[in-house]
This record gives C-alpha cells, structure tokens and sequence, in this order.
C-alpha cells in the first residue's frame, strides 16, 4: 500500500443526495494519486491531541470514591493499587494518573466524499486524530 502524506485542515459538514448532513475532514495532500476519487475507503494515521497530566476520572474513567462515610478528601482518588505482601509490588500496566494523549493513532473504514485534484484536497467522512494543521498518513485500501 502506498503511504500519502498530507496535513489535516478542518472540519466541516456535506450534504448527500438523501438530505443528510455527514460529518467530514478536509486533508490537504502533498501528492495526488489517481486512486483518490470518491468512495475510495482510506485508512488515515496521525497523532492525537495531547491533553497534558490527567487524573484517573479523566484517563481512565474511573468513578471515584463516595461522597459520604467519612470520604471528604478521596473523591476523585484512584482506591487501592495493588494486594498486601503478597504480591509485595504495584503490577505493571496499573492504571494510574499520568500523561493523555499525543499517542499514534489508526482510524480504518473512512471513505473520501469529495475529491480536488486540482487543489490536492480530499474530503473524508469522519474525524481524524490530530489538531488543525497536524501531519497525516493517508493509505488506500
């Protein structure tokens, strides 16, 4: 499969010959391939939005202690992290609080609604990860 770089621009919306208002990406490309017409299906990597340190709520979607029974100060605490003596460690993969986002991220199955040859820009149904002006690989499958 061949690898198209481009860059995400925004987000909009179309309307299709039904009436209905799909969600699109526009993505500005650094090369064009006669493959890209529309109803192509793509599969398009980028990276994600980082969201900086986050809690286990946020990160996880923990639900946090309860509100009564003493609990004035665990509300949003992740509860125990590992046993006793035995296992005497924190397992690893533990879910905790720490960085979110700013990871790869694969999104398969979109299809491109509309195609520019002329500008090198595509539409794609859905989102994609990444901000505005983020860097995308597009392939085609």
């Amino acid at each position: 499969m061949k690898e198209i770089k481009g860059k995400k621009i925004e987000m909009s919306q179309v309307f299709s010959e039904e009436g209905k208002v799909v969600p699109v990406t526009l993505v500005k490309l650094e090369e064009w391939s006669e493959k890209l017409n529309s109803e192509a299906s793509v599969i398009i990597t980028g990276t994600s939005k980082g969201k900086g340190f986050a809690g286990v709520m946020k990160r996880w979607g923990f639900h946090g202690g309860p509100a009564t029974h003493g609990q004035s100060d665990r509300a949003r605490a992740p509860g125990s992290i590992g046993g006793t003596t035995t296992p005497g460690r924190v397992y690893k993969g533990k879910k905790m609080p720490g960085r979110m986002g700013g990871g790869r991220v694969t999104v398969k199955g979109l299809k491109i609604v509309e195609a520019d040859e002329k500008e090198k820009i595509i539409k794609v149904s859905g989102a994609i990860p990444g901000a505005r002006n983020s860097k995308v690989v597009l392939r085609l499958t």
